[in-house]
């Protein structure tokens, strides 16, 4: 670790409690010797239960107190500031100062691992933490800034001289220059670059720092750009990651990690009507997370709980308006949303755009205004007009397909029907009929990924109903055809044979218990039941 003292020196102030002061000097050198297990021991336990000890609902010390038990070393002194302001966000409201304090240190922290040799390995869920906290902080400053009423004149004047303070083009900027200089996609475009990830000791500079952060930074982007609502720029910028080859995927080593890659790839798949490939993401993660909210405590947990529920929500949207989707859902995921789901599913088939709207609001991120406030108009919220505008663009998609469910209810009913009677049973005009037959013809056949990068995909039949329009003595016909439903056997047998053996496994775990022998000379047997 590069030492140097903060300009001017440090003092000595008030002195801090003998456990965070031990806390410090051993983080600290355990940083030094390069000892990451310690420092993993460290960062993740040691420091969640001191701020739960001493610093619940207040800030640790300011790196000023601290400095004089670290020999002034600059580079931890940010290190120890990017923890102090994660603690802070995480349990106190930050002040816009604490936020301009919290970007400037980023922004240090960042330009000193992009410009510098280092000699410092640090694990990787700090690394993700960090980026992941980086993001964060830019989302809760945009949406700060984004809602000027009740702020005071003093936040105000300052907010209109904070030019680049958490910009868009500034955060994109930081996690693309790290991207780029880790290497990290030519490295992951080489064999076994994935297992290359668990390995910290030898590796290039003698740092794993700036590599895996610039791993998580392709996860960052897609937030970044998800939250913007550039959902064709999420996916491309978070290559070679990709949703549908998770065997090269080290993500999914990090549960935090591994749940917001997936959240919001799948998010971005419904936003482009990709309702399969929304499905697939979803279904691998919900499964995921059945499995890893067990192993998780604490805030983490609750993270956990609240991603679990926002995608089963988009889920139950996906499944609405493509029913075809629930083929591919594993029978645990599609069980419980069943369950979780079930009656709102039901509402929005039959055509509830209030149940679409209650769902989406509930499930989609936080977005963010790439544009700065209106400060000519501080009654304008500029939080609510992006959310608006993304909720517009999917209510359209809703509104536009509404008529679709009772149509196909209609054309089950029957193998030929005109469609002036149909246009009549829909109650819709023959206008409306006609543009709403045409769209199911293409709701028929969805875009779904086959091979080649995330967006990459093509059109596979996604419908129930089969029908086509034909002229019968002189009448226009809805003429329809139903295809009969493929059963799978291969999955259906492959999973119930995985349940056999699971049921069998736990038959063998139960304690055997002996059965009483019979009395000496009773002449009866003890038969088992």
């Amino acid at each position: 670790m590069d030492g140097g003292g903060f300009e001017g020196g440090f003092a000595r102030p008030a002195p801090v409690p003998k456990m965070v002061a031990d806390f410090v000097q051993f983080l600290y050198r355990h940083i030094r010797e390069r000892n990451i297990n310690e420092v993993y021991v460290m960062y993740s336990a040691t420091f969640p239960h001191l701020s739960e000890r001493f610093f619940k609902g207040v800030t640790w010390p300011p790196v000023e107190a601290v400095l004089h038990l670290v020999d002034g070393d600059h580079v931890f002194g940010l290190l120890y500031k990017e923890m102090y302001y994660r603690h802070l966000y995480a349990s106190t409201k930050p002040t816009l100062e604490q936020r301009i304090d919290s970007w400037a240190n980023y922004r240090e922290l960042f330009s000193v691992i992009l410009g510098s040799n280092l000699n410092m390995l640090l694990p990787n869920i700090w690394l993700w933490d960090m980026v992941d906290e980086f993001v964060y902080q830019f989302q809760s400053f945009c949406q700060y800034r984004g809602k000027l009423a009740g702020k005071s004149p003093e936040d105000l004047d300052l907010l209109k001289t904070a030019e680049g303070m958490w910009e868009p083009q500034a955060v994109v900027a930081f996690l693309n220059e790290l991207v780029t200089r880790s290497g990290i996609r030519e490295e992951l475009a080489q064999p076994g670059a994935v297992d290359n990830l668990y390995k910290t000791e030898g590796y290039g500079a003698l740092s794993n720092v700036r590599r895996m952060l610039g791993y998580f930074s392709l996860v960052g982007l897609l937030r970044v750009y998800s939250i913007l609502g550039d959902y064709t720029s999420a996916l491309k910028s978070m290559a070679p990651l990709h949703p549908f080859l998770r065997k090269s995927l080290f993500v999914t080593k990090i549960p935090l990690a591994c749940i917001t890659f997936f959240y919001y790839v799948g998010f971005a798949y419904c936003m482009m009507q990709r309702w399969l490939d929304a499905a697939k993401c979803f279904n691998f993660i919900l499964g995921y997370i059945a499995k890893a909210k067990h192993q998780t405590r604490g805030a983490a947990y609750e993270q956990i709980l609240k991603k679990n529920e926002q995608m089963y929500a988009l889920l139950a949207c996906a499944t609405a308006l493509c029913p075809t989707a629930n083929r591919l859902l594993d029978e645990a995921v599609s069980n419980m949303l069943r369950e979780k789901y079930g009656e709102k599913v039901r509402s929005m088939t039959n055509g509830s755009s209030d149940t679409y709207e209650e769902l989406f609001t509930y499930a989609c991120p936080k977005f963010v205004s790439p544009a700065g406030p209106d400060f000519a108009n501080p009654a304008a919220n500029t939080n609510m007009e992006a959310f608006r505008a993304q909720l517009r663009i999917f209510m359209a998609v809703v509104e536009e397909r509404k008529h679709l469910p009772s149509l196909k209810q209609f054309l089950k009913l029957y193998s030929s029907i005109p469609l002036s009677k149909l246009a009549s049973l829909a109650e819709i005009d023959m206008d409306t009929l006609k543009q709403q037959l045409g769209l199911l013809r293409q709701s028929t056949q969805v875009v779904t990924w086959t091979t080649g990068d995330p967006l990459a995909g093509a059109p596979v039949p996604a419908g129930d109903v089969e029908f086509s329009v034909e002229q019968q003595d002189g009448e226009e016909m809805v003429v329809v055809a139903e295809p009969k439903a493929k059963i799978v056997k291969g999955d259906f047998l492959v999973r119930h044979i995985a349940r056999f053996e699971e049921i069998v496994r736990e038959l063998d775990a139960l304690p055997r218990t002996q059965q009483p022998a019979a009395p000496a000379g009773s002449g009866t047997a003890v038969v088992a039941n």
